[in-house]
């Protein structure tokens, strides 16, 4: 029989010990199990970290400083292939306005280990449901394939094949063609993951679309940049790579995890 993987899940609570104790809970639960993969200590944090990694669940608080749990919820709403959301919380009044946001359960602290699993069946659940409707989905043709931008009140349809790179920069993305340079909201990895057949991860904040590829370069700081006692250890150490995107021949980093597989996609391409 085939093990399904652990739910990966985020925790987004202002109190550590409230944190400690949902991993200790999570530990116990099977069937489905679950893995956390971050903790953050507000929604923010929790949204920028959205922006460069997946999950499948969120572990919610309400109450944070900052932008509460409700707004960050409210935001997912609007992200194809989000994350699903379970609301942990102590105060039981916001349980109709969580519902209204798709949340797929509302636990009220304290609660538990049972209450949870119970919950995490239903993630389960729905993330089953969620695939199955994607699979019965038309796979987009390379015409159909296009990226909706909200500038000024309008919503703009930038072609995927119009798009050399996107990359997340502070709380947003930006999206760059030949001409013009547009900015959204978004996840780096949710484009990634529905997207990847035509983009190159390079780094963990860019993907570069793979028919605007053109050099792969070593870049060595030069002298003004290095400590006067530099060695050539150091010096190693401190080159950089880069590709070369076409048209607008911008360079963007490559970084060290990424290296290899740009050098294996770029053999690719060239055969």
């Amino acid at each position: 029989m085939l093990t399904q993987p652990p739910l990966r899940v985020l925790i987004a609570d202002d109190e550590p010990l409230a944190r400690a104790r949902l991993r200790t809970l999570l530990e116990t639960c099977r069937d489905p199990h679950a893995e956390v993969v971050a903790e953050v200590g507000t929604a923010s944090a929790a949204q920028t970290w959205l922006r460069e990694h997946g999950c499948d669940l969120v572990l919610l608080d309400i109450q944070m400083p900052g932008p509460d749990g409700l707004m960050l919820a409210e935001s997912l709403q609007h992200r194809p292939g989000s994350p699903l959301v379970v609301f942990v919380t102590a105060h039981a009044k916001h349980a109709v306005e969580a519902f209204g946001l798709d949340a797929v359960d509302y636990l009220t602290k304290p609660f538990r280990a049972e209450r949870l699993q119970s919950a995490l069946v239903r993630v389960a659940q729905r993330l089953r449901e969620r695939e199955a409707a994607a699979q019965l989905e038309p796979r987009p043709t390379e015409e159909s394939e296009a990226l909706s931008i909200h500038e000024r009140g309008r919503v703009l349809r930038v072609p995927l094949t119009e798009v050399l790179y996107i990359k997340a920069e502070l709380k947003y993305l930006t999206v760059r063609t030949a001409q013009h340079r547009y900015v959204m909201d978004g996840s780096l990895n949710d484009i990634e993951q529905r997207m990847g057949h035509r983009f190159l991860r390079v780094h963990r904040n860019a993907l570069v679309a793979k028919a605007a590829v053109r050099e792969l370069a070593r870049h060595q700081p030069g002298e003004e940049e290095l400590p006067a006692d530099f060695g050539a250890a150091e010096l190693e150490s401190a080159e950089t790579w880069s590709v070369r995107v076409a048209p607008v021949n911008e360079w963007l980093q490559v970084s060290r995890r990424q290296l290899a597989a740009v050098r294996e996609a770029l053999r690719a391409l060239a055969g």
